[in-house]
């Protein structure tokens, strides 16, 4: 007996050893923890619990001259399902019908289907079941209340994926110039002005409070963000309306590769409007490149007037000066110069070669007063601004290319030729502002997009009218080149867009394409040579003739040779649609410029937007008279699917007013 409680005891003291160690070892523990390692477990502690949170800033929107937007940024969710956590929660089979009721209102599709839909993924035991995509911000808020959503993450497994698209109110028109700023790169305007209209994102600390659920510690920001700034643009949104759909049509007749046709104010140098078109292999248009910026083409015809200008300034020729052309054909060097008109036109004046275009007269011209001074000729050219780029803010800018008698590519024929446009090669914008110089009485003065950039309705940098060059010409010069000018539309080649109602001045311009020379696949050498199939047709000119407000420029590649393809055919036909639109619809002499752009009245607009955006609509509402940008996110933002017609207010709409919204169903607003 004793023995036995001797081992009862020694056990007993054993444990109670064993228990006394094991608590001086946590208690040396709990004091080792606590001063020499506590900061390093208080700072993970601090990390696993609080971070640190972006506030991402709102981009920047870009705006037409007028207020009216032409691109933004929307939220769109892409919404998904758990329903495993569903149907954990046991709110499964009490709600699917609910939920598939609310989902076919919304997004169209039967009950059933829905239904059916829910189920199958319950017995598949879908974590990720997709619900929609691209929903809009009101819609979401909407399916956040619907049955089983209404639970949440956990316990009704909805799952929202976020994300900001870019979107363009007023469609395809101008996409180019508006440009963009994402994985593809930066282009347009908003690739040169991505660093303003970025932001300065604000940050937040946020506590953890469940798994994968953070709350706010303050109510304050630690940084508050800083929306980007809004960029205001020279566009005219029915300037450019009309513009973009005059090119479209004659691009869509004549079936040609592409084309550009660019509006600007001659006073100032805005652009009102720019189209850049290009042919896809089934035969339809869009904004493909920026033709009007990036391309360098030989010109042909429309070259004839800065030739003639410099021998005018000079004072070596009158446009009453006379000059032979001959039967329409000379050989200089062996090389074939010809006019259009077989036979030539005999004996006439300078202002008549240009009025009519001989190609062999202005070369006469040329070659007998700069022949030994080609310098000279050159010297001119550099100062109309074709010997470098503009320098434009946006990128992608093409390079022109004057030859030099210093150049190895200079040869015995280089300056006849370079006389009505070939062998030199110069971007639609080139012609154009050289062009606007001329109707802006010798003042050339830098084509520019932005008129402002914006923040919180301040602005907070404006852009003025840069002058390049006070005076190309002397006035007298001037006056002579815009009279001949006038003259081709009046009685030269251009007298097919003759209008009674308004004046315009310009030049026609055809151009055969150089055929570069490469191997073929045999290794052979082809091209070298000027292609009889392939033409630029091209037209620049102002109005109205007599006191200048817009210049134009349309330049058009490879129309269809069978359909037609000169410049006064192909082009001048699109300079004369667009001239008329503008003088009938704004009439020049009575036309105001408002230098200020009133963000109140939009503010008050966006107010009212925004109430008939947040009402609950079960019948489709009546949306004409809203701007299209207004109507297009509101019928979107209720479920229904919009194709815009035109540009501007809507006009009239193809589901009426008050009939039942149905969710999905497509609505055709055609806008003024």
């Amino acid at each position: 007996m004793a023995t036995h409680k001797k081992s009862i005891l020694t056990k007993f003291y054993l444990v109670a050893a064993f228990l006394t160690l094991f608590l001086l070892a946590i208690v040396f523990r709990v004091f080792f923890i606590q001063y020499s390692e506590g900061d390093k477990y208080k700072k993970l502690s601090t990390e696993l619990t609080i971070k640190q949170d972006t506030i991402y800033a709102n981009k920047g929107n870009v705006y037409a001259a007028d207020g009216n937007l032409l691109a933004t940024s929307m939220s769109k969710f892409t919404i998904r399902m758990d329903v495993v956590a569903a149907v954990k929660s046991g709110v499964f089979e009490k709600n699917v019908a609910g939920l598939s009721k609310e989902l076919s209102k919304m997004l169209g599709k039967p009950v059933a289907y829905y239904q059916n839909r829910l189920r199958k993924a319950k017995n598949k035991k879908s974590r990720y079941l997709l619900i929609a995509r691209n929903v809009g911000y009101t819609d979401y808020l909407k399916m956040k209340q619907f049955p089983i959503f209404n639970k949440g993450v956990y316990k009704g497994g909805f799952i929202a994926e976020h994300k900001t698209v870019r979107a363009h109110p007023i469609g395809k028109i101008a996409e180019r110039t508006i440009g963009y700023d994402d994985y593809r790169g930066g282009a347009g305007i908003e690739g040169a002005f991505a660093d303003y209209m970025e932001g300065e994102n604000g940050l937040r600390w946020k506590q953890k409070i469940a798994k994968n659920q953070w709350k706010p510690i303050n109510d304050v920001n630690e940084k508050e963000p800083v929306d980007g700034h809004d960029i205001i643009t020279t566009i005219d949104v029915n300037i450019q309306d009309v513009t973009h759909h005059a090119l479209l049509s004659k691009l869509q007749y004549f079936e040609a590769d592409h084309g550009c046709a660019v509006v600007m104010e001659t006073a100032t140098g805005e652009i009102k409007a720019i189209s850049n078109l290009g042919r896809t292999s089934k035969g339809t248009y869009y904004e493909k490149r920026n033709y009007a910026v990036w391309e360098s083409h030989e010109p042909g015809s429309t070259f004839k007037l800065p030739s003639l200008m410099i021998a005018l300034d000079d004072k070596v020729i009158d446009t009453s000066t006379v000059v032979d052309t001959e039967k329409g054909r000379i050989f200089i060097h062996r090389k074939k110069v010809e006019d259009s008109r077989r036979g030539g036109y005999g004996k006439i004046s300078a202002a008549r070669v240009f009025e009519v275009s001989s190609n062999v007269g202005i070369v006469k011209l040329i070659r007998k007063h700069y022949d030994d001074k080609p310098e000279k000729f050159i010297s001119k050219l550099e100062e109309y601004g074709f010997t470098k780029p503009i320098g434009f803010q946006i990128k992608g800018e093409g390079m022109p290319y004057v030859p030099k008698p210093t150049d190895k590519s200079w040869n015995k024929i280089s300056l006849e030729w370079m006389s009505w446009g070939y062998g030199v090669s110069v971007t639609a914008m080139q012609t154009l502002m050289f062009y606007n110089a001329v109707a802006n009485d010798g003042v050339m003065v830098k084509p520019r997009f932005i008129k402002e950039l914006r923040r919180e309705d301040k602005t907070e940098k404006i852009f003025e009218t840069e002058i390049l060059n006070p005076k190309i010409a002397s006035d007298e010069t001037l006056k002579k080149i815009r009279k001949v000018m006038e003259n081709v539309v009046l009685k030269g080649t251009a007298d097919n867009i003759y209008s009674s109602n308004f004046s315009m001045a310009g030049k026609t311009g055809t151009a055969k394409k150089y055929i570069p020379r490469t191997k073929n696949a045999k290794g052979e050498w082809e091209g070298g040579y000027y292609s009889m199939k392939h033409y630029v047709a091209s037209f620049a000119g102002f109005f109205p003739a007599d006191k200048p407000k817009y210049t134009c420029v349309v330049v058009i590649h490879d129309p269809k040779k069978e359909k037609g393809y000169y410049g006064a055919t192909v082009a001048a036909p699109v300079f004369k649609e667009i001239a008329q639109k503008i003088y009938t619809s704004t009439p020049v002499d009575k036309q105001t410029v408002d230098e200020e752009i009133q963000f109140a009245a939009i503010d008050n607009l966006y107010q009212k937007f925004d109430k008939r955006l947040n009402k609950d609509y079960q019948k489709v509402p009546d949306v004409c008279g809203m701007s299209g940008m207004d109507a297009l996110s509101l019928l979107e933002n209720i479920g229904l699917k919009v194709k815009l017609s035109g540009v501007g207010k809507v006009k009239s709409q193809s589901l009426k007013k008050g009939e039942k919204l149905v969710k999905g169903k497509t609505i055709i607003l055609k806008l003024s």
